[in-house]
């Protein structure tokens, strides 16, 4: 055979040699080891890459003898060092199964730990706190991870209390595979600490309101020592006032004076400077109806604010004025005066109601706001009276003979909001809730004397990485003898989205029965108690699904007669907090066989 013939037919046995041993990967298995672990050795392994595709022998050969040292790799950030690695393979003609079974060993733990900060920090008591806190701890499983964030940690927190010059001394971790040990040994040179220097503003491309007002603002005195809390509260003291579409705070270290004194210059971008909003709106009471409304962020160069706002609907209209003045003098907060006048008229309601209230809050502390005011409310109403079959009423106003009542009532009020929460827009971990006093005298501006408290209360916990629980409650008692005198307005009520589920708005309490084909109508109630328990399940980042119970009554008595709705709900995640869409029903013989309830924004 000529030469040429047998070299090509060698080239074409080689070929097909090569062909038969190639192989598609159809899955690969890791046996052995928690959720976590698996995780991070899957991602490590080259073969993961192969899934589903065609590989040549000799590719395949290299990604088997690989896996091992692969995954060796990636159990050393969790402190195995020394794992039994099988790293079998099943094949049925081109398609092959592998499975990697370890046994992770022995892990490797932290024997001497020198955690240590030396120079000014050295003496700084919330860094030995920290440095308490430092993990992996002695006797504790040598992990990366806790290790990398608890050093960057501590770094970070050097330089958030005002040490920027603070440096590596020491950075070392020892691991010796034959006594399963680590010895950590990291140690920073602090340097002095700076201290806060002048604070300037600047407002651009246009000054709208005065520095000297800003100022306010700044409540550490010149040389007090830095720290980043102080310029992460005065960002948020210019946020709450909303008169900035963006606040940069700019510490200026490089220009520190030789009191390490560091300048603190304050860059401004006004907001627009009015809001303008509109809707429509549609009730079972109220009817179809449009809302209007404007907000001048800023009135003047002294921040004065105002708003006017009308919801109107066919049996329900509502007009609001308000202006608020900025107040420094005690704590973050405002003087705010607001007009509303309210009509309702519905099938069972007559009402009228004009309130005056002149308020002032302030932010306590991060997680309290205060609020006291003192209204001066004038309400009229009457309900529609029960026909006569003897005596029909011929006139064509539902309110014919209807017996109006008249109250003025001038009180004061203290309210507190408190709120502590991983997340504001969608917390996992938490609580947050609001206490109200308010009461009036007889014959000091009020027609009758009365008192209330009104407590809610909601506590957030996640479990796992996409599941939430929340639990609600809601407390209401008013202290008073003639209960009658008091307008509905300051009553209680419970049914609704934000009350008890599977029941319409207000629908639990005393009401006026239903007739002649119209819905019972709530006249509100002394006292209210709801309570509420709600499971979220997330199956995306953003999407999600809840089961709830809601439970609570409005009544007049001693104890409530409990109503209680059950139901499940859609969730998504908005930037603006969370869209809440409930299908929920009432067991206790409610005017709706289910309830549809839409939401959105944060939770508080």
């Amino acid at each position: 055979m000529p030469r040429v013939h047998v070299c090509l037919a060698a080239a074409l046995l080689l070929c097909s040699s090569a062909a038969a041993h190639a192989a598609r990967v159809e899955r690969v298995d890791i046996i052995g080891l928690d959720e976590e672990m698996t995780e991070n050795v899957r991602v490590s392994l080259g073969l993961q890459d192969a899934v589903g595709r065609d590989i040549s022998g000799r590719r395949m050969g290299y990604l088997l003898r690989e896996a091992e040292r692969e995954t060796r790799k990636a159990l050393e950030p969790f402190g195995y060092y020394s794992p039994t690695i099988d790293v079998q393979r099943d094949r049925e003609g081109d398609v092959l199964s592998v499975r990697v079974v370890v046994d992770p060993g022995q892990p490797v733990r932290v024997r001497n730990s020198d955690i240590a900060i030396i120079g000014e920090g050295g003496q700084d008591r919330y860094l030995a706190r920290d440095i308490a806190r430092f993990v992996p701890s002695e006797g504790a499983v040598f992990s990366h991870p806790e290790y990398d964030a608890s050093r960057n940690q501590l770094s970070r927190r050097l330089t958030e209390r005002g040490y920027f010059d603070a440096e590596f001394a020491s950075r070392r971790v020892e691991v010796t595979r034959a006594d399963f040990a680590a010895d950590i040994d990291v140690v920073w040179n602090s340097g002095d600490r700076y201290n806060m220097g002048a604070t300037t503003f600047e407002q651009t491309p246009e000054q709208i309101i005065n520095d000297d007002l800003l100022e306010n603002l700044v409540y550490w005195e010149e040389g007090s020592y830095y720290h980043q809390g102080r310029i992460d509260r005065l960002r948020s003291s210019l946020g709450r006032l909303d008169y900035f579409s963006n606040i940069d705070i700019e510490p200026q270290v490089d220009q520190a004076n030789e009191r390490r004194e560091v300048p603190v210059k304050v860059t401004l971008t006004p907001a627009k400077r009015s809001i303008y909003t509109s809707g429509v709106s549609y009730g079972t009471d109220s009817g179809a109806g449009i809302r209007l409304g404007v907000e001048r962020r800023y009135v003047n160069m002294r921040g004065h604010k105002a708003l006017a706002q009308l919801d109107y609907a066919q049996r329900r209209k509502t007009l609001t004025l308000q202006y608020r003045v900025p107040a420094f003098a005690w704590l973050d907060g405002w003087y705010t005066a607001s007009l509303q006048m309210a009509d309702e008229q519905t099938d069972y309601i007559d009402s009228r109601r004009v309130e005056l209230v002149g308020s002032r809050n302030g932010q306590y502390n991060e997680f309290l706001n205060l609020i006291a005011s003192i209204h001066v409310l004038r309400e009229r109403w009457a309900y529609a009276p029960e026909e006569d079959p003897d005596n029909p009423v011929v006139d064509d106003d539902e309110f014919a003979g209807a017996l109006y009542r008249y109250a003025t009532f001038a009180y004061p009020s203290l309210r507190a909001e408190y709120i502590d929460v991983d997340d504001r827009l969608f917390p996992t971990s938490g609580i947050g809730g609001s206490v109200m006093l308010r009461g009036g005298l007889e014959g000091v501006g009020s027609d009758a004397s009365f008192g209330q408290i009104h407590l809610r209360a909601s506590w957030f916990k996640g479990i796992g990485e996409r599941n939430r629980l929340i639990v609600r409650g809601e407390l209401g008692h008013t202290f008073t003898d003639v209960l009658v005198g008091i307008p509905p307005s300051l009553r209680f009520y419970a049914g609704g989205d934000r009350s008890i589920r599977g029941y319409d708005w207000r629908e639990v309490g005393p009401r006026i029965p239903a007739r002649d084909g119209r819905r019972a109508f709530a006249i509100g109630a002394k006292n209210v108690v709801t309570a509420s328990v709600e499971f979220e399940r997330y199956f995306t980042d953003t999407i999600g699904a809840a089961v709830f119970v809601d439970s609570g009554d409005a009544f007049d008595g001693t104890s409530p007669e409990w109503r209680t709705g059950v139901g499940i709900g859609a969730r998504y995640k908005s930037p603006v907090g969370p869209l809440k869409l409930d299908i929920a029903r009432g067991l206790d013989n409610p005017d709706s066989s289910f309830t549809i309830g839409l939401s959105i924004g944060a939770e508080f």
